[in-house]
């Protein structure tokens, strides 16, 4: 399969933005989506928000790539699951978008991406997946005690992420 990780991440970097450091963000210091605590972990181990804030694009780019796109096996999933899952995972978690997607095609719920999952996701509707996986992200975010502060924006970045993860699967698949 050819690799969507270009598309998705721009888009992601649409939704995630620059620099926040809001008390309402458990996440803290965060630029490009990508927090004080994985700055830490996978860029500079004693960073600071300063350090945060001026982040170099690309470190987040690599970041996103190796956290999360190759987490959830972003270059073996159809066109469209890939980009919704990925993006679910950068909001929510890998394990939790994981979990999702293995729940959706019916396979073992461990909240690792396996070669068992990649096969059950090919054989399946895949417009249908995409819509089942955005519903439930949907579902979730709405039981956050955080819902409030962050509806709005939430609300927009599910229903932009299903349109063209519907649109990818369109073009790939003849959907």
């Amino acid at each position: 399969m050819n690799s969507n990780y270009e598309f998705a991440i721009k888009n992601v970097l649409l939704h995630e933005g620059g620099y926040t450091n809001e008390k309402s963000d458990p996440g803290g210091p965060t630029n490009w989506g990508i927090t004080i605590y994985d700055a830490r972990a996978y860029w500079k181990p004693g960073a600071t928000a300063n350090d945060v804030r001026a982040m170099p694009l690309e470190v987040a780019k690599k970041i996103y790539k190796e956290k999360y796109w190759d987490a959830v096996e972003g270059d073996d999933l159809p066109a469209g699951v890939d980009y919704a899952v990925f993006d679910y995972g950068v909001n929510s978690g890998v394990s939790r978008a994981a979990k999702v997607l293995q729940h959706a095609v019916g396979v073992q719920v461990d909240g690792h991406i396996g070669p068992k999952t990649i096969a059950a996701t090919a054989k399946t509707d895949i417009p249908a997946l995409i819509n089942v996986i955005c519903d439930e992200r949907l579902h979730f975010l709405q039981g956050l005690k955080i819902w409030p502060v962050y509806k709005n924006g939430w609300s927009r970045r599910v229903k932009e992420v299903r349109a063209a993860a519907l649109h990818m699967a369109e073009v790939a698949h003849g959907a």
